[in-house]
């Protein structure tokens, strides 16, 4: 008996230093009875909800202290109840909650975002990840529709339900904006501006609101990966051609004709047989024979010779053994 009057003579409640991960918790104390007219202490960067006998009956945001008054009067109560093993049914519930700014939550994509690039025409496979920063506003609300009979609720908690939203509001935002997969850092700020108002929505239905959302990077999956390696070697042999004052086109035919010249089996032969083209194999053909062809001056004939030679399209011997012919000819 003495134990249980004791626990009602409880007159000043707090929610002394809570754990950092607790958004919500809930004050416990022996029968969760308290006495009439106690002191509720708000402290700086907190708020508590009170509910009695199974109904909200304030919600409490500014620092200070509270006088709550409920219809349990120490000893009478305890005396009255004795045939109830000393339980009322006048039930005091307090949650305490966060009211500060809760920062650098740390998220990131469950799963791959998936889109199609605008320009390369490839499906591009990313992930992305970020951090945020949020705030009750509706604590009453979450409270009623998400919180529920729990005792408590943490940071944790609140990124899943985050993270859970994410893929199909990026998905659709990459594929409105048409970036590449080349202009997405550059465009980071944007899309996380975007897609904290359309989050944002979401959070307000939950009680909460997002003050900042951020994106610090992004990666690509292996697949993408593979094709962006392709793309930026035949950007790296384009940049190269032009250099040297070919087409594109012109270079790989000039590196078909290398490859074959190597071979044993014949040059122009083996491209055609290798299943590289008629267009290509015509032009190969052409370069071979080229040489010996068009105009009939042999020093315009030796000079192309050599420069075929320096870049390495000829072998030494191919070069000597044309040069020999055109003077030969001469």
């Amino acid at each position: 008996m003495f134990g249980s009057t004791k626990s009602q003579f409880r007159s000043v409640i707090e929610w002394s230093n809570p754990s950092p991960n607790v958004i919500f918790q809930k004050w416990s104390s022996n029968g969760d009875e308290i006495k009439n007219a106690s002191k509720l202490i708000v402290g700086p960067g907190q708020g508590c909800i009170f509910v009695y006998e199974g109904k909200v009956q304030g919600v409490y945001t500014d620092s200070g202290i509270v006088e709550l008054r409920t219809a349990n009067i120490p000893f009478w109560t305890t005396i009255t109840k004795f045939m109830q093993s000393f339980v009322s049914e006048h039930k005091v519930g307090l949650y305490f909650f966060k009211t500060s700014l809760l920062v650098d939550i740390k998220w990131g994509t469950p799963s791959i975002i998936k889109y199609e690039d605008p320009k390369y025409k490839f499906p591009v496979g990313l992930r992305a990840f970020g951090n945020f920063s949020m705030v009750i506003q509706q604590p009453e609300n979450f409270f009623r529709n998400i919180m529920g009979q729990r005792d408590s609720y943490t940071v944790e908690e609140i990124k899943d339900v985050l993270t859970s939203r994410l893929v199909q509001p990026l998905s659709t935002l990459f594929a409105q904006a048409k970036f590449t997969y080349t202009e997405i850092d550059s465009n980071r700020d944007d899309v996380a501006l975007k897609l904290r108002q359309l989050l944002d929505r979401e959070f307000t239905v939950l009680g909460f609101s997002l003050v900042d959302f951020r994106i610090e990077g992004t990666t690509f999956d292996d697949d993408t990966m593979k094709r962006i390696n392709r793309i930026a070697d035949m950007s790296a042999e384009a940049q190269a051609a032009g250099t040297a004052g070919v087409t594109y086109a012109q270079m790989q035919q000039l590196e078909a004709m290398k490859d074959a010249a190597k071979n044993p089996s014949g040059g122009a032969g083996m491209i055609m047989g290798i299943g590289v083209g008629s267009g290509l194999g015509q032009n190969v053909v052409a370069g071979i024979g080229g040489i010996g062809a068009g105009s009939d001056d042999p020093a315009l004939k030796l000079k192309k010779l050599k420069d075929m030679f320096d870049q390495g399209l000829i072998t030494s011997a191919e070069y000597e053994a044309k040069k020999k012919d055109i003077l030969a000819k001469f």
